[in-house]
């Protein structure tokens, strides 16, 4: 859907909007107030930022405030052959759907924002900022929630299924990435007006007053030399943290709460391509957590000299899943394989066998499916860390996982002990770009093939893991192989999933300058 059709289609949703919130006014007294703005655009007096060469990183200071109750909205895709369906939920009122299109990315609503930069008068910068509303917050208000239980950031995997955005009450957001722009401004004073479009206006009931601010932007060239600055306080380590609990006495006791059981699901291969020689094939790879409860796993020390055959194995631990019912109460626990130290190239802790990755040639007798295999991946162990979010519309979804990279729950050389989580809703994503993880094709003819992804892998022993559901552990994706008769270099193509364009790139905002 282009602008001028998203326009009209918010202004007939708005006036439908309207109605229906004159219709409830009327059914109460006749006194009642008119409800003020839901979200409120504000900035301080003056935002200072540095020009490093002529470029400025900032988020320039703009930031949303949630006035009343929370600004949520929540996204999903049903399949990758639907567009992204987005919802404003608001207390006591069903959810009210946005235009079709009004979420083209998982990076937030489109055109939200219009952002211009002005010197002596005239425009020097113009930027269109998508509404992602899950920025750095910070409490403003005495009524709002103890903390922000909102995600930080807005998804970046092409495969989302679902997202929630939101500002709390009482809380208020930067409207751009925390991160910063990336925008050529040269030292110099500016004038800085952020405006949420009328359309948006419309739609959400924000006024005019609320849905604009303006600031002073002062740009300061970068020093030439920046000193690095130690923390007063530095986080201890997990070799510093003092042993858990003992090591279960059993292989197993309790049993799993099927209403909160961990459901692991494979999301497509991405990030296709060769190395420069053409003969490893790379990958992208995600296993999300899509059940009602969280995988918890956890690691005991034993041996602590055992030796694997000399290998990069220097220590292992017993590992244990636990179950919880819905009041984070635990509810049982099974024995269910073991941690190894990956001294080599990784210098923490993996669990063994938690994914599988293989490459397959199509069935003969069916081309569209997967049939022999020909290649598979050495990848075997994981350290689980929920790298992104995949489903926070899943029921129970933790928006705000506490591990969410490799430092938090790997562990050290020292751990006697460790607890790795993959939280509802998030997935973990490994990126097949070491020797052996990718597929070696060197000898492999040209031709179609299924890039397989095999969440908690069904071996002789059966699986190791207890879950919801075993039917939806499997992915595949297809791809071609092929040389270039001229160069003799080797490529790769992707066959598309859906609608889904896939791009790795971050497009918060885009600039008109």
């Amino acid at each position: 859907m282009d602008r001028r059709a998203l326009t009209a289609a918010l202004s007939g949703a708005a006036v439908a909007l309207t109605g229906a919130l004159t219709g409830i006014s009327t059914l109460g007294t006749a006194q009642a107030a008119e409800p003020g703005s839901p979200l409120v655009l504000d900035a301080p007096d003056r935002v200072v930022a540095r020009s490093h060469d002529g470029r400025v990183y900032s988020n320039l200071g703009v930031r949303m405030t949630a006035q009343g109750e929370a600004f949520e909205l929540r996204a999903h895709r049903p399949t990758y052959d639907d567009a992204i369906e987005t919802y404003w939920h608001r207390e006591g009122l069903e959810p009210l759907a946005l235009p079709e299109g009004s979420m083209t990315t998982w990076q937030g609503v489109d055109d939200f924002t219009t952002i211009r930069i002005l010197q002596d008068g005239k425009r020097v910068k113009r930027l269109h900022s998508l509404g992602c509303f899950n920025g750095e917050a910070q409490k403003v208000g005495p009524d709002g929630p103890a903390s922000n239980p909102y995600p930080w950031g807005c998804p970046w995997n092409p495969y989302t299924l679902g997202s929630v955005m939101g500002v709390a009450e009482d809380y208020s957001a930067s409207l751009l990435p925390d991160w910063g722009t990336n925008l050529r401004l040269e030292p110099g004073v500016y004038e800085l007006v952020a405006v949420i479009e009328p359309q948006w206006r419309q739609f959400f009931g924000i006024s005019r007053a609320d849905g604009k601010t303006s600031t002073r932007l002062v740009v300061r060239k970068a020093r030439d030399r920046w000193r690095s600055v130690e923390p007063a306080t530095a986080a201890r380590g997990v070799d510093e943290l003092e042993p858990t609990l003992r090591a279960p006495t059993a292989e197993a006791e309790g049993e799993m709460v099927n209403e909160f059981a961990p459901d692991l699901r494979a999301l497509p291969a991405f990030d296709i391509s060769l190395n420069e020689k053409g003969t490893a094939l790379r990958f992208g790879a995600t296993v999300w957590n899509g059940g009602h409860g969280p995988m918890v796993i956890e690691g005991f020390r034993e041996d602590h000299d055992h030796v694997e055959d000399g290998g990069d194995h220097t220590d292992h631990m017993t590992a244990y899943q636990y179950f919880f019912d819905g009041d984070g109460q635990q509810t049982g626990y099974e024995q269910v394989g073991e941690f190894g130290y990956h001294a080599a190239n990784h210098d923490h802790w993996h669990f063994e066998d938690f994914a599988r990755y293989r490459l397959f040639s199509p069935d003969t007798e069916n081309p569209d499916q997967p049939g022999q295999l020909a290649v598979r991946s050495t990848k075997a162990s994981f350290c689980l860390v929920a790298t992104d979010a995949v489903d926070y519309t899943v029921p129970n979804a933790d928006w705000r996982p506490e591990y969410t990279d490799l430092s938090s729950q790997c562990g050290g050389r020292r751990a006697q002990s460790l607890r790795q989580v993959l939280s509802n809703g998030s997935g973990d994503t490994y990126h097949q770009y070491r020797a052996g993880q990718a597929f070696r094709i060197g000898d492999l003819p040209d031709g179609r093939y299924f890039i397989g992804i095999q969440a908690n892998p069904d071996d002789r022993d059966g699986r190791n893991l207890s879950e919801l559901d075993y039917t939806n552990n499997d992915s595949y994706r297809e791809v071609e192989i092929g040389t270039n008769k001229r160069t003799g270099r080797r490529w790769v193509r992707s066959a598309q999933v859906g609608i889904i364009e896939e791009l790795m790139s971050d497009f918060f905002f885009r600039s008109r300058s």
